[in-house]
């Protein structure tokens, strides 16, 4: 008996993976993690107030998580299909969530109740965050067409700024679904950038307005997987995707333009088999930067806050293959990888919260919610 509860006191012991603390970065900053909360399988987040957060866990759930750690399911979720890449995927809140409450949810469905998918993208009202519930569900966008398969849906959701062109637009990452060629097809939705207002109707001033009914919501084509979009403080759209075998990208969006995804790319087939890369190719957008080896990144925010003030301006990224935290430096349309926090975990989602520190999502079944901070 005594040996038993022993094990269990040891078990409920904090361990050293539990503790963060400091992290030095390959270029010699330091910054410093706070554990918050266990969320098995995360996949996105987005700030809702300042103390609370709204965290998808690609196994089906969606959390209201207070920043000193406690946990709320939320209730009124529509039921994602799971399996391989797909399952609960990205959430943003509206632009002006504090008066209207929406928040934007992307997930894998099924066509048929089995192996045919596709990404979707709804929105809801939350309820409170006394008893939080999705409530007016409603779907505003379905990737077209659900294909047999479970990866390479994307499904990231990105809100303009506040003023000018794009107030008021969403803009939608479809991936590939592992198939190449339908990146430079006019006749599905995948492979693509997509734009919408904000309650899923097609803007008339997209660019491809002569090429169908379905292009007509195309901002961008010739993508592969974009797990990443944001914009900066300069009203520019960034996009980062996963190359084939090495060959990942970081792309300045910019309307009609094709990025040559299958028919050129920085990476090889997984095969071994080499693909023309960019440079042979003018006709299509270049990335502004590019990995190889991989870094396999995920989830993307541009800094805009106080608290790393002398990375005001410069993007991070996840990295899952990297399992680092990456700073990009941004000059103007160039891009530049400057430093990596690397702490042995995959690291799937980055977020800036309203007080300037960095929230990260790690990957898998013993994922994190963490804080990082100054030193």
């Amino acid at each position: 008996m005594s040996r038993l509860i022993l094990i269990t006191l040891i078990t409920l012991l904090p361990t050293a993976a539990d503790a963060l603390g400091l992290i030095e970065g390959t270029d010699g900053n330091r910054i410093r993690g706070e554990v918050i909360a266990s969320i098995s399988n995360p996949w996105a987040m987005t700030f809702v107030t300042p103390r609370h957060i709204l965290v998808t866990a690609k196994t089906g759930a969606v959390w209201l998580v207070s920043t000193d750690g406690q946990k709320t399911r939320v209730a009124g979720v529509p039921t994602a299909t799971v399996g391989g890449q797909g399952g609960m995927g990205d959430i943003v809140s509206h632009p002006d969530y504090a008066t209207n409450k929406l928040i934007y949810l992307s997930l894998v469905k099924s066509a048929d109740g089995g192996r045919t998918r596709g990404a979707v993208v709804v929105r809801g009202r939350l309820s409170d965050l006394e008893n939080p519930a999705l409530i007016d569900v409603e779907r505003l966008w379905t990737q077209s067409p659900k294909m047999i398969g479970s990866g390479h849906f994307a499904h990231r959701i990105v809100f303009g700024p506040k003023s000018g062109r794009h107030a008021g637009k969403m803009f939608i990452t479809s991936g590939d679904r592992q198939a190449k060629e339908p990146a430079q097809d006019w006749d599905n939705a995948l492979g693509k950038i997509i734009r919408l207002h904000d309650d899923g109707r097609v803007p008339v001033d997209n660019p491809f307005q002569d090429r169908g009914t379905l292009a007509r919501s195309f901002w961008t084509l010739g993508h592969r997987n974009s797990l990443g979009i944001a914009f900066d403080s300069a009203g520019r759209l960034w996009a980062h995707e996963m190359g084939p075998a090495d060959g990942d990208e970081l792309n300045l969006i910019k309307a009609g333009q094709n990025y040559g995804w299958p028919l050129v790319s920085e990476g090889n087939h997984y095969s071994g088999l080499p693909i023309p890369s960019h440079k042979t190719r003018p006709d299509f957008a270049a990335p502004r930067a590019f990995w190889v080896p991989t870094i396999a990144p995920s989830g993307l925010v541009i800094y805009s806050g106080k608290l790393f003030s002398a990375w005001r301006g410069a993007a991070f990224m996840g990295g899952l293959r990297s399992r680092a935290l990456i700073r990009v430096t941004l000059r103007g349309d160039q891009a530049r990888e400057a430093e990596r926090f690397a702490w042995s975990r995959r690291v799937r989602e980055v977020e800036e919260a309203p007080d300037g520190a960095l929230w990260v999502l790690e990957d898998g079944p013993r994922g994190r919610l963490i804080r990082f901070s100054p030193p």
